[in-house]
């Protein structure tokens, strides 16, 4: 109990040692997910509208990878950026920027397979509607990513629940550096392998308030989408 107390304690206090391991996290996983969206989201919208020899295998495929051991990505990643790896050169081993390649590898599927699964249900629904006012394929998918944009939305933030949650990959590629690139996963792991149950409970707090949260919002939203459009 005395370790509870003294991790909400960090937690309500402000603790700067815990904040700034927060927000890293935030930022890891934020970009992480812009990332992802940017291609996860023409990636669904290509599937869903556009039929081409191998769709179907790319699909079987997309689905499989949702999931994709995050430690098998980071090792890949890991070979991908180490000195001998093609982009060692880059440095980016054992940086924030390695880390939001990681998750981004791994979110990238999840919001594609979500995404396109969503947008075919659209496809089907308006597909004769939007051929008939002559729409071809790029604007035919442009219209249902507006369309479908708060089903969309939760596939986004599905993604971004992984990636907050992702501990595997980021240990392999990011180092688990104290102040560089400890995010909120690698830190539960260490400091319960330490023995400092406060900060590692603390930071498991705000990591079950946060997936509570964007769990939250994505049924949120949907509800708001169901209520205004039916």
């Amino acid at each position: 109990m005395a370790a509870i107390a003294e991790g909400l304690r960090r937690v309500l206090e402000l603790d700067r040692e815990l904040w700034h391991i927060v927000a890293l996290s935030l930022e890891v996983s934020l970009s992480a997910v812009l990332i992802a969206t940017a291609l996860g989201l023409p990636l669904g919208a290509l599937l869903a509208v556009k039929r081409f020899p191998g769709r179907r295998t790319l699909i079987v495929l997309l689905n499989a990878l949702m999931g994709l051991p995050p430690v098998v990505v980071g090792l890949l990643i890991y070979l991908l950026l180490s000195r001998a790896g093609p982009l060692g050169p880059l440095g980016l081993l054992f940086t924030p920027g390695a880390m939001i390649i990681a998750q981004s590898v791994l979110v990238l599927p999840i919001i594609a397979a979500l995404s396109r699964q969503a947008l075919e249900d659209a496809w089907r629904e308006y597909e004769e509607q939007l051929r008939s006012l002559g729409a071809r394929e790029l604007a035919a998918g442009l219209t249902l990513l507006w369309d479908a944009r708060f089903s969309l939305v939760t596939a986004v933030l599905a993604g971004l629940g992984r990636a907050a949650a992702e501990v595997g990959a980021v240990m392999i590629v990011g180092g688990n550096i104290d102040g560089v690139t400890r995010v909120m996963t690698t830190a539960i792991a260490l400091e319960t392998s330490k023995g400092d149950l406060p900060l590692a409970l603390g930071l498991g707090f705000v990591l079950i308030a946060l997936v509570l949260a964007f769990n939250a919002a994505a049924q949120l939203v949907k509800e708001t989408a169901e209520r205004r459009f039916g």
